[in-house]
């Protein structure tokens, strides 16, 4: 048979009588009960920051010495460890020294190819699928219990589209074989998309393959309220899935090398927790909506203002989505700075009027436009004063209306506020108003 001609292909029947049961065999059991099986694919995520890493540099120090427990634990095994974003002599290798791993222990793993033109061996990423049978050759021969890739989406091949959930699985299903097939764990570090959502295996960055294909899935999580920082199991395919999440905390520690002192962290558990990663998202996103409420309540104040004191609530709301809120967030701010009111017997009005003594907000300087969910806000109040200094009172150079001060608001929102007093001035509906300004352009 030539290289051209097809593989043929044939059926072949298991039947599962034929097939002897096995319990599953834990590579890390915590409290007797299985986090991540021997033989598996198992992914840690979270955003940046959060230790996820430094959990990679852990699970390698325990199986170096042999204390992690498990299938592993008392003897010692080598680790592989392939590493795209952080320095080894800098940051991998005083941190392993930190979680006091036996260094002779851990392999960086390489892709090398003969450069002809300079007669060298050149490094390269490794490529899944295309180096599949150099991992699992280099697993073998060394006896190998433990693969840390950081970060795994980045060792899928380029000719992959990560976001295509089946490109993806010709990447990571022959990774599951090579675990089976080895016995070693293959942990993968990710990291967090940017949307939002509480489901940390739903959050990984790239196809929903990565949360699919694996046996096993950690989120991290930084929970600023408590102080503290959480790992989740969301996902447990061989095990329970209702296994606790557990607190950790990066220590601070000082090492010794040839050349002075290195600062470094040192990964600790420090116990278990009620609360979950995805408390902590959720709170994270109840934060970031309340900050953009905080701010949607100077712009319906500031408006009001300027009106006079009321405006119908559908030219505030227009006047808010042109700045960039959103209407919803507008009309749950209005509760806390104005009363509504209607107007008129047959086509009624809905008229937003500013209370006596609106409560003061603020918003930080440095937010692009008001709404932007990167807004920040301290832990016992807002971060600035969006009132002007008394000696240097800025106004909004529109006549007839009170002084206003928006120094704290972007360019887009003063504008957006200077356009509706126009049109409130002349008298314009908002079509009219637009039509207008069109014309004088």
């Amino acid at each position: 048979m030539t290289g051209s001609e097809p593989v043929a292909r044939r059926a072949r029947i298991t039947w599962a009588s034929s097939i002897e049961p096995e319990p599953v065999v834990w590579a890390w059991k915590d409290a007797n009960e299985g986090r991540i099986a021997a033989g598996s694919l198992s992914i840690g995520a979270g955003r940046e920051g959060t230790g996820k890493s430094s959990c990679g540099v852990w699970l390698t120090a325990q199986i170096t010495r042999g204390t992690l427990s498990g299938s592993f634990f008392g003897t010692p095994r080598p680790v592989l460890y392939v590493a795209l974003e952080d320095s080894w002599k800098h940051t991998l290798v005083p941190r392993a020294i930190a979680a006091k791993a036996d260094l002779s222990m851990i392999g960086r793993f390489e892709v090398v190819i003969n450069d002809l033109d300079c007669d060298r061996e050149t490094s390269v990423t490794l490529s899944l699928p295309h180096d599949n049978s150099l991992l699992q050759r280099s697993i073998t021969d060394n006896d190998v219990a433990l693969v840390v890739i950081d970060p795994l989406l980045s060792v899928i091949g380029g000719h992959i589209d990560t976001h295509r959930n089946r490109e993806v699985r010709d990447a990571l299903d022959p990774l599951v074989r090579i675990a089976d097939e080895t016995g070693a764990v293959i942990f993968g570090i990710a990291h967090f998309n940017k949307s939002g959502g509480t489901d940390a295996a739903s959050l990984i960055s790239g196809s929903g393959a990565f949360k699919d294909v694996p046996r096993s899935v950690f989120g991290f999580a930084r929970d600023d309220e408590n102080q503290t920082r959480i790992m989740s199991q969301v996902k447990n395919s061989l095990g329970r899935d209702d296994l606790p999440s557990r607190t950790y905390t990066i220590e601070s520690v000082a090492i010794d090398t040839p050349k002075g002192k290195a600062d470094t962290g040192r990964f600790l558990f420090t116990g278990e927790t009620d609360r979950t990663v995805a408390d902590v998202l959720r709170d994270n996103q109840r934060g970031t909506e309340g900050n953009k409420r905080l701010v949607s309540d100077h712009f319906i104040a500031t408006y009001l203002k300027g009106a006079g004191g009321s405006a119908p609530a559908n030219e505030v709301i227009q006047a808010g989505e042109t700045a960039g809120f959103k209407a919803g967030t507008l009309k749950n701010a209005r509760r806390k700075v104005a009363d509504t009111k209607s107007e008129g017997f047959t086509d009624k009005t809905h008229v937003w009027v500013l209370r006596q003594e609106p409560p003061e907000t603020a918003v930080d300087h440095s937010v692009g436009h008001v709404g932007h969910t990167d807004t920040e806000v301290g832990p016992t109040g807002p971060t600035c004063d969006l009132r002007a200094p008394a000696d240097k009172p800025e106004k909004l150079a529109t006549p007839g209306h009170p002084t206003t001060h928006t120094s704290g608001l972007s360019d887009r929102v003063q504008q957006a506020l200077a356009k509706a007093r126009r049109r409130q001035q002349v008298g314009l509906t908002p079509e009219l108003a637009a039509t207008t300004e069109d014309t004088n352009r």
